[in-house]
């Protein structure tokens, strides 16, 4: 059973940063794609930012140029780095880890971090 843990969310004022860090229980080089999303309240949950096993990486519009997505492969952890935050970055963040097989494919989540950023 695949456990993602994330951390390092919390409450903090417009402009501010957080790095929120997602702890894998395996291997983190052995999923395809590992990815952030967000879902504020009665919201959808969006992605956030992917980071695939070959490092290649892409962010939604709109965090582009404020979060920085990135990983430790030796210490099975994924990291989003989240600078200049605005009040509509608050979110619940969700971890989420997908292997693909041939013709299938498994998918993992974390059980989230609250981000609340005040104006």
């Amino acid at each position: 059973q695949v456990q993602l843990v994330e951390s390092g969310g919390g409450l903090v004022q417009a402009g501010g940063s957080l790095r929120l860090s997602c702890a894998a229980s395996r291997d983190i080089i052995s999923f395809s794609v590992m990815d952030w999303y967000r879902q504020a309240p009665g919201k959808q949950r969006d992605l956030v930012a992917t980071l695939t096993r070959n490092g290649d990486i892409d962010y939604a519009d709109t965090v582009k140029g404020r979060f920085t997505i990135s990983r430790d492969n030796y210490k099975n952890t994924v990291y989003l780095q989240m600078n200049s935050l605005k009040p509509e970055d608050t979110a619940v963040y969700y971890c989420h880890a997908r292997k693909y097989y041939a013709a299938s494919a498994d998918d993992y989540w974390g059980q989230g971090t609250q981000v609340t950023v005040s104006s």
